[in-house]
């Protein structure tokens, strides 16, 4: 099986990135923006001025606005924003054929049904192939050029490797695997624990308790992957313990730069103020909150940055609370 033609849904960094790395990879890439402003910005400089300034874009790329424009493409990359997955891929449906495999490249639980992406693709496109790409990867970096993998997941392993060899190039390495649900799993829930990492950072608590809340967090990615059906060695791997780990360790991780400023004192408000691309673990935690509580598992972490981004609480008291909860054995 091979694959020439990729279409990329999505223009924000994490979209733009991934064509650019097709590109690399040897395909010929069309990039669907939603913002006229994003095609017009490429096309004439071949750069994303409003989310990956600085990068020149391959000439392999072509732009569009237009979904239908992505109808003929052999494989799709799904980026756009979880919250918004949804509606985009019930537009995109009427433009797929059967077996097109579509890539869900974006990292959330969706509010309301409490859905992964992949459950939403089979709602909305039911004749596509699924697939699962998540990892620790940085957008610029990847944009860049600077070496990074990633666990590709598809239940055909036949399909997860032909998918791997088409969008793999000289410093982007994909891993296959067919936990559809661990890979997702890990990348949704990881977004939540950075928030709290970055608060942790903000209140100068120190690298211990950064590394405790880092440790405990990919606790409550083992268990929420395991509840829902996935496997503790898919999230044990990159699109697991390695994206979070990436993810809690930057403040070029919008989530962490996010929980750094609540850190220092700033309102949830004003951390967000004037920010073009909302942090995904903002826009999950409610929904991660409320799965957990459905699945009957504990994620106190996660519960916590939950109430702190509502107003339920101060970060002050959130911190006290998980300091003084119950000891009990390390891997219950």
């Amino acid at each position: 099986m091979e694959f020439h033609t990729a279409g990329v849904i999505g223009g924000g960094a994490w979209g733009t990135a991934l064509a650019q790395s097709a590109a690399a990879a040897g395909l010929a890439v069309v990039l669907q923006a939603r913002e006229p402003e994003v095609v017009e910005s490429i096309r004439t400089t071949r750069i994303n001025e409003a989310y990956l300034p600085g990068v020149e874009l391959d000439s392999a790329i072509s732009v569009t606005t237009d979904l239908g424009d992505l109808a003929d493409c052999d494989l799709i990359l799904a980026v756009p924003p979880a919250q918004h997955m949804r509606a985009t891929l019930s537009a995109f449906a009427p433009h797929t054929r059967e077996g097109l495999p579509i890539v869900l490249c974006s990292k959330g639980v969706e509010r309301g049904s409490l859905k992964l992406m992949r459950d939403v693709l089979a709602e909305t496109i039911p004749h596509a192939v699924p697939a699962v790409l998540s990892g620790p990867s940085f957008a610029a970096e990847v944009a860049r050029g600077l070496p990074s993998a990633v666990t590709l997941a598809c239940e055909d392993l036949g399909m997860a490797e032909a998918l791997a060899t088409a969008l793999s190039g000289p410093v982007f390495r994909p891993y296959i695997a067919d936990d559809l649900i661990g890979a997702e799993t890990g990348g949704a829930l990881k977004n939540v624990l950075a928030i709290a990492c970055g608060i942790v950072e903000g209140r100068a608590l120190g690298r211990s308790a950064h590394a405790a809340v880092i440790t405990r967090g990919f606790a409550e990615i083992q268990r929420v992957a395991v509840a829902l059906g996935g496997r503790v060695e898919t999230v044990a791997g990159l699109c697991g313990l390695g994206d979070l780990v990436l993810t809690c360790s930057s403040p070029q991780s919008r989530n962490m730069s996010l929980g750094l400023a609540l850190g220092q004192g700033q309102t949830v408000e004003q951390a967000l103020a004037g920010k073009r691309s909302v942090a995904e673990g903002y826009e999950s935690a409610p929904a991660v909150r409320e799965l957990a509580r459905k699945l009957g598992v504990e994620t106190p972490i996660c519960e916590a940055v939950a109430a702190v981004l509502a107003g339920e609480t101060s970060v002050d008291a959130a911190i006290e609370d998980l300091l003084t909860r119950p000891l009990k054995p390390e891997r219950e």
